[in-house]
């Protein structure tokens, strides 16, 4: 007889355990898949080039938020890591993937920055080798792959290691044709897979992260291959800061 149900945590393992193992992208077991689309380097996906978010160099560029203590969640190859390394700031950086972390720390030697890069589940590494306060989280494309039910352990995880006054910054899918899946959050359950990842509409943002004050939200600019900087325009950007 199954009955270990006693705490929060329980509760959201047996979520994930609703989804079929080919549709895991956030747990642990999900680093093999994550080390496949790593695999080959030369694959045209816009953000693999060495270039930060657009967004992101507009928050520095006009100084809405300034250098300090930074966390890049889902990392990848280590782009935006490596942008904030070179502007001043220390940076944290955690991946599921051993392949995206070894390509970071490629990147990283190759430009000198110094940058502490971990591999493994954000959730159950806050409070241990992600520890302290951060002025600034960072996630570009990681909220989106998400489930439902892992709000609640992001959510947990902003309020852990978001210094008072710091910033917390976004890129997801947007809802509509070239977004993510539109689909309400219980069809996610029954269809027990997350189809590519989660659209988000601006007030669903604004209510899932309400507990933060908006600074900006909009759309991501559309940059073109020459631009020193990513931007496709399916996916929301978004500034938020935690008051003192």
């Amino acid at each position: 007889m199954d009955r270990n149900i006693r705490t929060v945590e329980d509760v959201l393992k047996l979520l994930d355990d609703l989804f079929t193992p080919e549709a895991d992208r956030w747990t642990n077991d999900a680093a093999a898949w994550w080390d496949t689309f790593y695999a080959d380097r030369s694959k045209p996906v816009p953000f693999f080039a060495a270039k930060p978010d657009e967004n992101l160099a507009s928050y520095l560029d006009r100084r809405l938020i300034t250098p300090g203590r930074a966390l890049d969640l889902g990392c990848g190859p280590g782009r935006n890591a490596l942008y904030l390394d070179s502007l001043g700031f220390r940076v944290d950086a955690v991946d599921l993937s051993p392949a995206a972390v070894g390509w970071a720390e490629e990147r990283a030697r190759a430009a000198g920055a110094h940058i502490r890069f971990h591999r493994g589940d954000a959730f159950a590494l806050a409070g241990t080798e992600l520890r302290g306060r951060y002025d600034l989280i960072y996630d570009s494309g990681c909220f989106h792959h998400l489930p439902p039910h892992r709000r609640i352990s992001y959510l947990a995880l902003l309020d852990q290691l978001l210094t008072p006054g710091g910033y917390f910054a976004l890129t997801c899918f947007t809802d509509g044709e070239t977004g993510g899946s539109d689909l309400p959050d219980a069809a996610f359950y029954r269809d027990a897979r997350l189809h590519g990842g989660l659209a988000y509409t601006p007030q669903s943002l604004r209510r899932i992260f309400s507990d933060l004050t908006e600074v900006e939200l909009r759309l991501m600019r559309d940059e073109p291959p020459e631009s020193a900087y990513f931007g496709e325009p399916f996916l929301w950007t978004a500034l938020f800061r935690r008051d003192a």
